[in-house]
C-alpha cells in the first residue's frame, strides 16, 4: 500500500485553478517548450521534462498579478509540459516521412491532426490509471514529486528564473557563435586506423548535451556512453575487420577516417541499436504485465465505488473526468483518426485493391487504439519508475513501428511485391510510420500526464482540471509543431535529407529516432532489413538484461536498463561523449556537496536536493537557450538558403574555431559544477 499523502492545499479549500491568465500562459509556454524540445530531440535524439522550468517560469509570471496561487501555477505547468511531451512523440516519428520521400515538407493540417489526436488519446488513456498508479501504488514519479516540491517552495521562483535566464542567455550566445557566426567550432573528432579497422571518437561541443547528461545523471550517462563504445569502438572495427573489403568499400565510398566510420555506423552498425530497442521494449512489456493488470483492476474497482457513492461524496482532490466521458472520448476519436489515415495514406500510392486498402485503414485505427492504450500504460508506469526524461518512448515506438509494418505486410503483401517496387514499399512504410506516430504521441503524453497528476496530488489540485489543461496544452503544441518542424528542416536538413543543394551537412539535425523508424519500416517492406545486425543487437540486449537482473539481485545502486544502452548504440558517439561528461559533473558535484554537508553536520539529503535543484534549473536553461537560438537562427538560414549566411570567422580558421569551442565548453563545465556546489555548506561558503 502506498503512503497517505497530505496535500499542500486541503480538499476543503477551493482556490481558482483554470483562470483566463492560466490558460493563456499555459498555451504560450506549451508552444514554446514544444519548439525547444523539437530542436533538441532532432539534434540529439533525447528530450527532457519541462515540468520544473515551466513551474518556475509560471510562478515568476503569475507573481506579477495580485491574485495567483499554487494551484493556478500547477495548472500552468500542467499545460506547458504537455508541449514538450507531444514534441517528443512527433519528432521521433514524423520526420521519417521526409526520409521516405513521402512528404516533401511538414503539411500543417496532417501534422497537427496526427499530433493532436494522438496526444489527446494519451491524456484520455491514463485517466482510468490515475488512482491505481498514483494513489494506490508505491511508484515514486521522481519529476512529479520534484515539480510539486518546487511549487510548494514558492519562494524559489525568482531564484529559479534567474538561473534559467542566465544559463539560457549564455547558451544562446554560445550557440549563436557556433552555428551562426562560426566563431566557435561545433564539434571535434578524430580516428585511429589499425589494420583494416578504424576506431573513431568525437565530441559535439554542445552545452545542451552537457545539460542532458547532468539531468539524467551518471548511471544513465554511463550506459549511453557504453552503447556508443559498443557500436563505435567495438562494432565498427570488428565489422571492418571481418567483412568483405569490397562491401566495406561500397559503404565507405571515398570517405576516410572518422567519416568512413560514420558511414559504417549509419548503414550497418546502428541496426544493432534497433535490435536492442526491440528486445528492450518487449522486456519492458513483460516486466510490467503484472503491475499493469493489477493497476487496471484497481482502477475499475475505483470507478465502481465512484458510481455507488456519487460524485458529491468524492473529495475535490480525487475527482477525475467522468469515466463514461473518457470512454466516449476515446471511441469518438476513432472516426477522425480514420479520416486522417485515409487523407494521408493515398490508395493510389499503395496500388492495392480497394477492399484491401480499406482493411488496412481499419487495421490502422484499431491498432492505434489498442497499442496506444497498452504503450500509454507502459509509459505511465515507466514514468513512475524513472521519470519522464528517462522514459523509453523511442523503444516502445520502434516496437510499434516494427509490429505495424509486419502486420501491414501481411495485409498488403499478397497484392504488391514490395521487394521490387521501392515506391510502393516507401508508401507502405509511411503508413506504418503514421500509425507509430499516433501511438508515440499518446505514450509520450501518458507519462507526462501521470507525472503532472502526481505533482497535483502533492499540492492539492483537482485532477479533472489538470486533465482539461493537458488537452489545452496538446492543442497548443499541435498547432506549432508543423511550422517549427518545417522551419528546422528547411534551415538545417534532417537525417541526411536536404531541401536544397549546397547545405552544410555538419549543421544537419540527425533525427536519430526518426531515421531508425524509417529504416525499420522500409526494411520490412523492401525485405532488406539488416536482420543480422538486429539479431546481434537482440543478443546484446539479452546480455544487458541479465547483467541488470544480477545487479538488481545484489541490491546495487547502479542499474543497467537496456534501453539506455540501446540509445547509445544508435547515437553518433560525438553526442554520447558530452552526455557522459555531464553525468560525471552531476556525480562529482553531488559527491562534493555530500562531503561538505557531513563535515558541517548538516542534513546531507537536504543539501544534495537543494544542489540538485540548482543544477537542474541551470541545465534546463542551457537546453532552452541553445534550442531557442537554434530555432531563431533557422529563420535567416531558411530565408537566405544557407547556414553560412551569418559567418564572420573565415573557413580556413576552422582549427582555431574548434579550440575556442572546446575552451568555452570547458568554461560551461566549470560554471555548472561551481553553481551546484556553491551552496555546499551554509556554514562554509564554496
Amino acid at each position: 500500500m502506498s503512503k497517505k499523502v497530505t496535500p499542500f492545499i486541503s480538499a476543503d479549500e477551493n482556490l481558482p485553478q483554470i483562470t483566463f491568465k492560466a490558460i493563456i500562459l499555459g498555451f504560450v509556454l506549451s508552444a514554446i517548450l514544444a519548439g525547444a524540445n523539437a530542436y533538441l530531440g532532432l539534434k540529439v535524439g533525447m528530450t527532457v521534462s519541462a515540468s520544473i522550468p515551466a513551474a518556475v517560469i509560471s510562478m515568476a509570471v503569475l507573481k506579477l498579478f495580485k491574485n495567483s496561487n499554487i494551484l493556478e501555477n500547477n495548472i500552468v505547468q500542467t499545460a506547458a509540459s504537455a508541449g514538450e511531451s507531444l514534441a517528443a512523440g512527433a519528432i521521433f516519428t514524423l520526420p521519417a516521412l521526409i526520409l521516405l520521400h513521402y512528404w516533401m515538407d511538414f503539411p500543417f493540417v496532417q501534422t497537427a491532426a496526427i499530433c493532436m489526436f494522438g496526444g489527446i488519446l494519451g491524456v484520455l488513456f491514463t485517466i482510468p490509471l490515475r488512482r491505481a498508479l498514483i494513489v494506490e501504488s508505491e511508484l515514486q514519479f521522481p519529476e512529479g514529486v520534484a515539480t510539486g516540491e518546487v511549487l510548494k517552495a514558492g519562494t524559489a521562483g525568482g531564484e529559479g528564473v534567474k538561473a534559467i535566464a542566465q544559463a539560457g542567455i549564455a547558451a544562446a550566445l554560445f550557440k549563436l557563435g557556433q552555428t551562426g557566426l562560426k566563431i566557435f567550432g561545433g564539434s571535434i573528432g578524430g580516428s585511429v586506423k589499425a589494420g583494416k579497422s578504424i576506431f573513431g571518437l568525437g565530441a559535439d561541443l554542445s552545452v545542451a548535451l552537457l545539460a542532458v547528461g547532468y539531468i539524467v545523471g551518471l548511471n544513465i550517462a554511463v550506459l549511453i556512453f557504453a552503447g556508443g563504445v559498443i557500436s563505435w569502438l567495438i562494432g565498427i572495427p570488428i565489422y571492418m575487420a571481418v567483412a568483405d573489403p569490397a562491401e566495406v568499400a561500397g559503404i565507405v565510398g571515398g570517405a576516410t577516417g572518422y567519416d568512413a566510420a560514420l558511414s559504417i555506423w549509419s548503414q550497418k552498425i546502428r541496426y544493432i541499436g534497433v535490435g536492442a530497442m526491440v528486445v528492450g521494449g518487449v522486456w519492458a512489456l513483460v516486466s510490467l504485465a503484472k503491475p499493469l493488470r493489477d493497476g487496471i483492476i484497481s482502477s475499475l474497482n475505483a470507478v465502481k465505488k465512484l458510481k455507488e457513492k456519487g460524485r458529491g461524496a468524492i473529495p475535490r482532490t480525487e475527482q477525475d473526468m467522468p469515466i463514461t466521458g473518457v470512454l466516449w472520448g476515446i471511441l469518438s476519436l476513432a472516426f477522425p483518426i480514420f479520416i486522417v489515415f485515409i487523407y494521408v495514406i493515398d490508395v493510389d500510392h499503395l496500388n492495392v485493391a480497394s477492399s484491401t486498402y480499406w482493411m488496412a485503414m481499419v487495421f490502422g485505427v484499431v491498432f492505434s487504439l489498442v497499442a496506444g492504450f497498452l504503450f500509454s500504460s507502459v509509459a505511465g508506469y515507466m514514468a513512475g519508475l524513472v521519470g519522464s526524461s528517462n522514459n523509453p518512448i523511442s523503444g516502445v515506438t520502434i516496437a510499434t513501428v516494427l509490429a505495424a509494418s509486419l502486420l501491414l505486410l501481411a495485409i498488403l503483401g499478397s497484392q504488391v511485391d514490395f521487394g521490387t517496387d521501392v515506391a510502393k514499399a516507401q508508401s507502405a512504410a509511411a503508413a506504418a510510420i503514421i500509425i507509430g506516430a499516433m501511438v508515440a504521441c499518446a505514450a509520450a503524453l501518458a507519462g507526462d500526464n501521470l507525472q503532472d497528476l502526481k505533482a497535483g496530488q502533492l499540492v492539492g489540485a483537482t485532477p479533472y482540471k489538470q486533465q482539461i489543461m493537458q488537452i489545452v496544452g496538446v492543442i497548443a503544441a499541435a498547432l506549432v509543431i508543423a511550422p517549427i518542424l518545417s522551419l528546422l528542416f528547411n534551415a538545417y536538413g534532417l537525417g541526411g535529407i536536404f531541401p536544397r543543394e549546397g547545405m552544410n551537412p555538419d549543421e544537419m539535425l540527425t533525427a536519430p529516432q526518426a531515421t531508425l523508424m524509417q529504416s525499420v519500416a522500409e526494411g520490412v517492406f523492401s525485405r532488406n532489413l539488416e536482420w543480422t545486425m538486429i539479431i546481434i543487437g537482440g543478443f546484446v540486449a539479452v546480455a544487458n538484461i541479465i547483467i541488470d537482473q544480477v545487479l538488481k539481485a545484489k541490491g546495487s545502486n547502479f542499474r543497467a536498463p537496456v534501453l539506455a544502452v540501446a540509445v547509445g548504440i544508435y547515437l553518433p558517439i560525438e553526442l554520447s561523449l558530452p552526455i557522459f561528461i555531464g553525468g560525471l559533473i552531476a556525480w562529482g558535484a553531488t559527491k562534493t556537496v555530500r562531503k561538505f554537508a557531513k563535515q558541517n553536520n548538516e542534513n546531507v539529503e537536504e543539501a544534495v536536493e537543494k544542489a540538485s535543484q540548482r543544477g537542474l534549473l541551470f541545465s534546463s536553461g542551457l537546453i532552452t537557450g541553445e534550442a531557442l537560438i537554434g530555432i531563431i537562427l533557422a529563420i535567416p538560414f531558411a530565408i537566405m538558403e544557407s547556414t553560412e549566411a551569418l559567418r564572420i570567422m573565415p573557413a580556413e580558421y576552422s582549427t582555431l574555431a574548434e579550440v575556442l569551442g572546446v575552451w568555452v565548453l570547458g568554461g560551461f563545465m566549470i560554471w555548472l559544477y561551481k553553481l551546484v556546489v556553491q551552496g555546499k555548506s551554509s556554514k562554509k561558503a564554496a
